[in-house]
C-alpha cells in the first residue's frame, strides 16, 4: 500500500536546515511512496519547497508533490502538484504539463469528478476523526466509494495508528495520506 507523507510547519517547522533534517529522518523511517510539500502560511515557501524537492530527490522511490501551484512544481520539477477541492479547473492545465495530478476530495461526487477529469488520484477525507475536519466518513464509507470509482484513493484524515492503517489496506484503498502518523 502506498504512503502519502504530507508536511506541517508545526512539525517539520520553516527554518530550512531543521526542515531538511527532519524531512529526511521521515523519509528513511517512513519510506514513503509520495510526499506533499504544505505549507499554507510560509512566506518563503518557494524557497522551502525548493529544499522539498531537494530531499526528496535523494530518494529513489518518492515521487514529489507542490501543493496548489502548478507553475512552483514545473519549476521546481516536481513530480506532480496536489489540488484543492476548489481547483478543480486547474486539473486539465496539470495534465497538460505532464505533471501527476492528485486533488483532494470530500465527498463520492467529488471524486467521480475527479475521476471525469483524468486526475491520478485523489486523498479521501476525512476517513477517521480529525481536528477541525468535520465528521469522519469511515471504513464503510470508503469500501463503498471504492464500489463506485476506479480512482486510485488515499484515504486521509485521523491516521495516526497503525490499526488504522490495516483497516484501510484490508479493503484494498490505493494509499493514505497523512500529516501526524509521519511524526
Amino acid at each position: 500500500m502506498n504512503k502519502y507523507l504530507i508536511t506541517s510547519r508545526e512539525f517539520y517547522t520553516d527554518t530550512p536546515a531543521v526542515f531538511r533534517s527532519i524531512l529526511h529522518k521521515q523519509f528513511v523511517k517512513h519510506s514513503p511512496s509520495y510526499a506533499l510539500y504544505r505549507d499554507k502560511s510560509n512566506p518563503n515557501y518557494d524557497e522551502q519547497a525548493s529544499h522539498f524537492i531537494e530531499v526528496c530527490n535523494q530518494f529513489e522511490n518518492i515521487k514529489s508533490f507542490i501543493h496548489q501551484d502548478i507553475d512552483l512544481a514545473l519549476k521546481l520539477q516536481a513530480d506532480g502538484v496536489h489540488l484543492t477541492s476548489n481547483q478543480f479547473d486547474k486539473i486539465q492545465k496539470a495534465k497538460d504539463t505532464k505533471l501527476e495530478v492528485i486533488i483532494s476530495t470530500h465527498s463520492h461526487e467529488e471524486v467521480l469528478k475527479a475521476q471525469e477529469y483524468g486526475v491520478d488520484a485523489v486523498t479521501y477525507s476525512p476517513v477517521f476523526v480529525s481536528p477541525n475536519k468535520g465528521k469522519a466518513k469511515g471504513i464503510e464509507d470508503l469500501k463503498e466509494l471504492l464500489c463506485k470509482c476506479d480512482t486510485n484513493i488515499f484515504a486521509l484524515g485521523g491516521i495516526v495508528e497503525d490499526f488504522q492503517i490495516n483497516q484501510i489496506k484490508e479493503i484494498g484503498v490505493f494509499g493514505f495520506a497523512s500529516i501526524r502518523y509521519f511524526y
